[in-house]
């Protein structure tokens, strides 16, 4: 039962953010927004189903249930949402699932984004190992972590070269020592 409500409050989470990015879309495209990756955007959004339905298969077909080590596991996925917030609230109407840049826009570079440049998806790494350990899905938690490792390496080069080539990106991200 913990897993069954643990899994449709995450999800009802992830819906809510699709609603809010799908508003921010409409809101930099009528502004002139550009959009970039748009053919690997499917496979990412197919890899955070395949987690979902990967953990749900894992935790009913192999009976995981909760860790013993829940405290934990649950303390760091409250954590992450605490991190997720933060970063999905710094970038405000420029957060998306999606990359779109919006030419000449200020960068954002306040909350988390004043220590690092792509804080939402480390935060996002996190929960795939955090939640399937949560639920003792070691496949699950492997498999996704390698995944998601793949799918980085597409898309942030993608989306450091579409902010670099529409706004002062470089510029406010420049390493104090080059």
């Amino acid at each position: 039962m913990v897993f069954l409500i643990f899994i449709i409050v995450v999800g009802v989470q992830r819906l809510t953010e699709l609603f809010i990015a799908k508003r921010n879309e409409q809101w930099m495209k009528s502004r002139g927004g550009v959009e970039f990756g748009a053919s690997h955007y499917p496979w990412m959004v197919a890899m955070h189903i395949g987690f979902f339905a990967a953990l749900i298969l894992e935790n009913v077909f192999l009976n995981r249930g909760v860790s013993d080590l829940w405290p934990l596991w649950l303390g760091l996925f409250f954590a992450a949402q605490a991190g997720r917030i933060w970063a999905l609230s710094s970038l405000g109407k420029f957060w998306n699932t999606k990359i779109i840049v919006l030419p000449n826009a200020r960068v954002v570079a306040k909350g988390p984004y004043k220590w690092m440049k792509h804080p939402n998806y480390v935060i996002v790494a996190a929960e795939i190992i955090v939640i399937s350990l949560l639920f003792n899905a070691y496949l699950t938690a492997i498999v996704f972590t390698v995944l998601n490792y793949f799918m980085m390496r597409v898309r942030i080069p993608l989306e450091e070269k579409a902010l670099k080539s529409l706004t002062e990106y470089e510029a406010v991200f420049k390493s104090p020592n080059s």
